[in-house]
């Protein structure tokens, strides 16, 4: 299995806005871009992604730009992968009635705990993995 670009760039993108909850406010698509290694024109495209699936929201006027539109700790690497690609996982096998049903059994579990491990993924849990790494000690 191979994701696209397009979801390391969406979560990078959601991981950048999660550094600056609450208290920075907006970003600038662009600002953000920068930041996150990420064409700045592909980036506005998956930014108004994310803001139909209600991940990020946009605020107009001077300080405008983008922000997330609830805590990273309610936004799941799942919400991210379904904004900008419709599933976590999907295989044709699933629905072909010509597939084997052991295989399509298979099929059906594997999607399932990619979903689930997705799920259980917040953009909190990231924040934190990473505050921790800052505070250790190299002897």
């Amino acid at each position: 299995m191979k994701l696209s670009v397009k979801s390391d760039y969406a979560a990078r993108a959601v991981l950048g806005l999660a550094r600056h909850w609450p208290d920075v406010g907006a970003r600038r698509a662009e600002q953000l871009a920068a930041e996150q290694g990420v064409p700045s024109n592909y980036l506005v495209q998956i930014l108004i992604e994310l803001k139909a699936n209600r991940i990020v929201k946009s605020q107009r006027g001077k300080e405008g730009g983008y922000l997330l539109a609830r805590p990273p700790a309610e936004i799941s690497f799942g919400d991210v992968l379904r904004a900008v690609h419709g599933q976590v996982f999907d295989s044709p096998a699933i629905g072909d009635g010509q597939c084997p049903p052991e295989l399509r059994g298979a099929w059906k579990k594997l999607q399932k705990a990619l979903e689930n491990t997705a799920d259980n993924i917040s953009f909190q849990q990231l924040l934190d993995e990473s505050a921790d790494k800052e505070k250790m000690y190299y002897i």
